[in-house]
């Protein structure tokens, strides 16, 4: 069966000096980087170590900061037939909760991570976990002198657990979603057709590892199509947008994205005088997912950029979950982004009528292309589980080979999940998103989330868009840094608007100027008052690895 071992074991055998990685260690530039041979033989040294210490079917913990220590670890797990379980590593001062319920979840049987900080995750995790009853293995104290007769092939089949990718909702339980070997098979030929990779193809990524699409886009794509595979630091690009795309003009990147959010910082954060070097005329697919993604970042960053080489059709929105190994719908490489302008007050009662710009109170929409391969979607009712007409929003209904098996251990939220079936079509299984939709000429567009809905006067509102609208009320607000939910006064539903601002303006914050703005724009665009206002320092609004609130 074809799996990620056998098609590194291939690269290994047929293009061993090629290389696979090169991590940017800094914004220095300082390389490391790694052939097709050294990563297989590392991965297998690692895998032996592992098969001596736990049997087949384990999971283990992998705390690794970003880079190619990570990458060995992870197809070492992949070698040995364990389970790896990718997480990142705490930092100083950090609520350890999330963690702590990782560890509490998986119930790992070791820990891997790099000898220079294999103590002070020691330290970090005393009063989370039984050190006496875990193993601990700092994967680059291995030798490189194992004899590859010790090591054992697992037995693999494409239903075989891979990994498990704990999802990024910041509250609540994260739960631990089982990724077969066939999932990331199936998800990575999706990926390869819909952006038409091939063996001449470069990436670049500055997504974490231990996130779905840093994992599943920046590190396995690459290896499964045969390029060269460049990862950043997350906290080079946060610090300093521009390293992003240099590293783009100077190794040639034909693929690389991210959230809405990182265009967002290229558009504020970079200066004219930084883009004179620039050449992003290689750049064929800038991904966009993750979050909501916004026309006017795109636009914003299209016509900021034109001159350094891009093009507008170079970006390309895309729908994924973790729950789906990542990627479930893209367009075509050569296609503009599609736009869709609904008229706002039949949106929120779920009904999709085209809106005559000028003229209606409408909402831009973005399309997130359609599936690929076996993959398909249905929009239905959440509550009668029946398909939608047309011209409704319904919730987003996912089946196909990229579906994960489930939740780990917790198959009341697998069942629920995983297990839906719409009335009209049998015994068939599919994943309920909890995202909320319609598809218009075989585009998907999304509108939001069940559970965020706000309804208030029995009108249904996003927070999302309401958050959007605060945030571009006034320049002293944050992007994608604040949270609008409800509360009840008096038995009625209230709005709420919770938002940092930039630290620039905290000296000479123009406080009633500022809730004006707000009030005024969530008022004008959403026909909503706002009940309260609070106005927080930056970083005070907890983020999970992909940047949601």
């Amino acid at each position: 069966m074809l799996n990620l071992i056998s098609i590194l074991n291939q690269r290994a055998s047929q293009t061993p000096n090629q290389l696979a990685y090169i991590f940017l260690k800094n914004r220095e530039n300082q390389e490391q980087n790694i052939t097709y041979q050294q990563l297989s033989q590392n991965s297998k040294n690692i895998a032996i170590k592992l098969q001596s210490l736990i049997p087949k079917g384990s999971r283990a913990l992998l705390l690794y900061p970003q880079g190619l220590e990570f990458i060995n670890a992870f197809l070492g797990c992949l070698y040995a037939g364990i389970i790896a379980v990718p997480a990142y590593p705490p930092k100083r001062n950090q609520k350890m909760s999330r963690l702590a319920a990782i560890i509490k979840d998986a119930q790992p049987q070791i820990i891997l991570t790099t000898s220079s900080m294999l103590e002070s995750i020691k330290e970090k995790l005393t009063d989370i976990v039984d050190s006496s009853a875990l193993q601990w293995l700092a994967t680059d104290s291995l030798n490189n002198d194992e004899e590859e007769l010790s090591y054992i092939f697992p037995n693999i089949s494409s239903d075989s657990l891979a990994f498990l990718q704990y999802t990024s909702g910041s509250t609540g339980t994260p739960k631990g979603v089982m990724i077969s070997h066939g999932n990331i098979v199936h998800n990575s030929a999706s990926i390869q057709k819909a952006f038409e990779l091939t063996e001449k193809s470069v990436s670049v990524t500055w997504l974490p590892s231990f996130h779905d699409m840093g994992l599943i886009d920046g590190i396995i794509q690459p290896l499964y199509t045969g390029f060269l595979g460049v990862i950043l630091p997350p906290e080079s690009f946060l610090q300093r947008p521009i390293f992003w795309l240099q590293a783009i003009t100077k190794y040639r990147a034909t693929h690389s994205g991210g959230p809405n959010l990182g265009y967002e910082l290229c558009v504020e954060k970079i200066a004219p005088e930084q883009q004179k070097n620039l050449d992003l005329s290689s750049w064929v697919s800038a991904y966009s997912g993750s979050e909501p993604i916004r026309r006017r970042t795109i636009e914003n960053f299209i016509t900021k950029f034109q001159s350094s080489g891009f093009q507008s059709q170079y970006f390309y929105p895309c729908y994924g979950m973790a729950e789906a190994t990542l990627m479930i719908t893209g367009g075509n490489i050569e296609d503009e982004p599609v736009y869709l302008n609904v008229q706002s007050e039949l949106l929120e009662n779920k009904i999709v009528l085209k809106a005559d710009v000028g003229r209606d109170n409408y909402q831009q929409m973005v399309g997130c292309g359609h599936t690929w391969l076996d993959t398909e979607i249905r929009i239905v009712d959440p509550e009668t589980c029946t398909q939608c007409a047309d011209n409704q929003v319904g919730e987003i209904w996912v089946s196909g080979s990229s579906i994960a098996q489930g939740y780990w251990h917790q198959p009341e939220k697998t069942t629920e999940t995983f297990q839906a079936k719409l009335v009209d079509m049998g015994e068939r299984n599919f994943l309920r998103t909890g995202d909320l939709g319609f598809i218009q000429n075989g585009e998907l567009f999304i509108t939001g989330r069940i559970k965020d809905v706000i309804i208030i006067w029995g009108r249904n509102h996003y927070p999302q868009d309401i958050e959007y609208s605060v945030q571009q009320s006034h320049k002293a607000l944050s992007l994608d840094c604040g949270a609008a939910f409800t509360v009840e006064v008096n038995n009625q539903e209230k709005l709420v608007i919770v938002q940092e601002v930039e630290r620039t303006y905290l000296r000479k914050l123009a406080v009633d100027e500022i809730v004006s703005a707000i009030r005024e724009t969530v008022a004008l665009n959403h026909g909503l008052q706002v009940y309260a206002i609070l106005l927080i320092k930056p970083a005070s609004i907890p983020k999970t690895s992909s940047g949601k609130n």
